[in-house]
């Protein structure tokens, strides 16, 4: 059973646990980690995106950002980010390599698989300068269909337009995209 922290609009635990199960039938207010992997190559910026597999409790089959996930109750966000990147990718990194974009606050209602899923989440957001081939990344297919990267402008095009089945938000995407432009390329 995972239990995550409730927690207040800055994301701060609350000394009170929730199911994950609960959180997403009450809408009860939780932590997430998002963390956007991008590169550089002929001159533009490349966004790694994943295709959520088909039987995800939520946006089945969507394109996602690179790495998230929720937060078990007692870790962090950079503990719990680094910790998802290993699991769904395959990927290490250091805390120190991840840039902080900002931290957000995600409500909305849908329905997947014929269940009413309602998500209440503060997502702190980062970005991670790495160059990797998407065929060398071992994925975690229980969570992942695929990955490829994709250059920004196109991401940017299929939020914008919904040419694509999606769950990333404009508002991250800029945020993320606006810290890259800052930040530039870090060494790695």
């Amino acid at each position: 059973m995972e239990l995550f922290d409730i927690v207040d609009a800055q994301g701060q635990p609350t000394g009170q646990t929730v199911t994950r199960s609960a959180a997403h039938q009450q809408g009860i207010r939780h932590r997430t980690t998002h963390l956007w992997i991008l590169r550089r190559r002929d001159g533009q910026t490349e966004i790694l995106l994943q295709k959520r597999c088909a039987e995800k409790d939520s946006f089945p089959g969507c394109y996602d950002i690179s790495s998230a996930g929720h937060i078990p109750a007692g870790q962090d966000f950079v503990a719990s980010g680094l910790r998802e990147l290993e699991e769904e990718l395959g990927l290490t990194a250091k805390a120190e390599e991840l840039i902080f974009c900002g931290l957000l606050h995600f409500e909305f209602k849908e329905t997947f698989h014929g269940a009413p899923f309602w998500d209440n989440q503060v997502s702190a957001v980062y970005l991670l300068w790495r160059d990797v081939p998407a065929e060398e990344l071992t994925f975690q297919k229980e969570e992942i269909e695929a990955v490829r990267w994709m250059p920004a402008d196109q991401v940017a095009a299929m939020v914008r337009t919904d040419s694509a089945p999606h769950c990333i938000r404009m508002e991250e995407l800029k945020l993320v995209l606006d810290q890259a432009s800052k930040k530039g390329r870090r060494t790695e």
